[in-house]
């Protein structure tokens, strides 16, 4: 595991600005008051026994047998040097310091600084918030399919007469696959034929699909299904399902519940 700049964090920087050398003793100082605890200990030597397979286990129990005493003093550059420590790093010169990963940058602004752990607490509950409300979205979009399904079943018995939009060319035409059947049967044309109408597309026609058509081909697919079983020509399948299709697409654009999901 690398720490690249891209997931670290300058540890000083998360709760100092220090412009004077005055205020970046003070700096290291809670820096290093902060690592001799036995609370941090145990945290940091958890890190790093989940990331970092070359770190030094004795050396680190050493460390914890000692935290709490008076004279137990340490500093980050020890604690890397001691323990092969990956999760902390220092740096010396103009710009050097003391960095940290940032699961270990949370955790040094929460111990030092009340106001940062509040909102690193409210951040954490707004986003489990916004999570389950995708989750509560998505149980939502499945009831409105049943639903949905349901009003189709209803709405058979009231449509017994609805005009075919397939032509006899269609009709008579033999289809390669069962996949291309069904799309004659929804989109009125094959796959190959969607293709050389839109080059410029990288997927298909049922990429291109709205939430109606996706509803009404994953029932024509159990359909045909069924239809195969009692050995229909290819050609009664088509007449068949492409009527099924009409009746389920007219039900479906006059349903209030999917005009109110799309909104």
């Amino acid at each position: 595991m690398q720490l690249s700049s891209k997931i670290i964090y300058f540890i000083k920087f998360v709760c100092f600005r220090p412009d004077t050398i005055e205020g970046e003793a003070r700096a290291a100082d809670i820096i290093k008051n902060w690592i001799r605890t036995r609370n941090t200990l145990e945290f940091l030597g958890t890190w790093e026994q989940l990331y970092n397979p070359d770190f030094k286990v004795v050396e680190f129990d050493h460390f914890k047998t000692e935290a709490g005493l008076h004279s137990f003093v340490l500093s980050p550059s020890k604690w890397v040097e001691s323990t092969n420590a990956i999760g902390i790093y220092t740096k010396k010169g103009k710009y050097g310091g003391t960095f940290a990963h940032k699961d270990i940058a949370f955790e040094f602004g929460s111990a030092i600084n009340p106001v940062f752990k509040l909102f690193l607490i409210k951040e954490f509950q707004r986003l489990k918030e916004e999570e389950n409300n995708k989750l509560n979205l998505k149980w939502n979009f499945q009831r409105t399919l049943s639903k949905i399904n349901y009003k189709i079943h209803t709405d058979a018995i009231r449509d017994n007469i609805i005009p075919s939009l397939i032509t006899k060319t269609q009709i008579n035409f033999a289809y390669a696959s069962e996949a291309d059947l069904l799309n004659v049967t929804l989109f009125g044309k094959t796959a190959k034929e969607w293709k050389k109408e839109n080059p410029n597309k990288d997927g298909n026609m049922r990429d291109e699909a709205n939430i109606e058509q996706l509803v009404v081909l994953s029932n024509m697919e159990s359909i045909n299904a069924l239809l195969i079983e009692q050995k229909l020509s290819q050609k009664d399948r088509l007449i068949q399902l492409n009527q099924v299709a009409i009746m389920q697409m007219k039900s479906l654009l006059e349903n209030k519940d999917v005009s109110n999901l799309l909104e």
